[in-house]
């Protein structure tokens, strides 16, 4: 999959793809409304082109007050995010371009007062989303959120990624209706932060296609299995 070129579908009106970045920015807007006084701090994982972000942090009032890390494994993607930051003026958003999944990147940054894990949690697998969740608590501070998605294909996750957060202290502050093609949710953490553990893998990034085939090719043995 070319990471990059994915990235043009935001650009087709009303695709679900962009009606589900309306939606982020939304409540990324929200998010930042209740945040408190200060300096603040966001860690966008696998953060794409950062078109959630970058946009409304232009336009928000705390969006001066924010220190922002996207990261990246595509080096256009990160470059993309460098010149539009540059262009919107703000001299605060740090990007790496590198593996997301490893912990270590985020010190320093950790524990912030917003997560996005956008595009993330249709593209590995279940055993690594709850991964990822636990390890949000070394990622998020006591009150922040993370705004997460995940694809609605059969069978549908949203209800578990939910059950999954909200077992590690997090309380769900707002889920999208039940939309066929996409789930937007937005956890809030209500636990203490955890320290970072160095070394930790958080997920493998598989990718949407291949979990697909994996899938079907899953539910062809099991309707064997039934004829036997």
């Amino acid at each position: 999959m070319d990471w990059h070129r994915w990235h043009k579908k935001y650009d087709i009106p009303d695709s679900p793809i962009a009606q589900r970045l309306k939606i982020v920015q939304q409540h990324i807007r929200v998010a930042l409304d209740k945040c408190p006084p200060g300096p603040l701090r966001i860690v966008s994982v696998c953060a794409g082109q950062g078109r959630d972000l970058l946009d409304v942090l232009a336009e928000h009032p705390r969006g001066s007050a924010a220190q922002a890390l996207l990261i990246d494994l595509d080096e256009r993607n990160t470059s993309r995010i460098k010149k539009r930051a540059l262009s919107l003026g703000l001299s605060q958003i740090h990007t790496v371009t590198g593996d997301a999944s490893l912990i270590d990147h985020y010190d320093g940054m950790a524990p912030a007062h917003l997560v996005l894990l956008c595009g993330l949690f249709g593209n590995i697998t279940d055993e690594d989303i709850q991964n990822t969740v636990s390890t949000c608590s070394q990622l998020c501070r006591t009150d922040g959120a993370v705004i997460w998605t995940r694809n609605r294909n059969v069978p549908d996750k949203v209800p578990l990624v939910c059950e999954w957060f909200e077992a590690h202290d997090f309380e769900r502050e707002w889920l999208s209706d039940d939309d066929p093609h996409y789930g937007v949710g937005t956890h809030r953490f209500r636990g203490c932060p955890h320290p970072i553990v160095y070394g930790t893998r958080m997920f493998t990034f598989v990718g949407s296609e291949i979990l697909s085939r994996q899938h079907s090719i899953s539910g062809s043995e099991n309707e064997k299995s039934l004829q036997y």
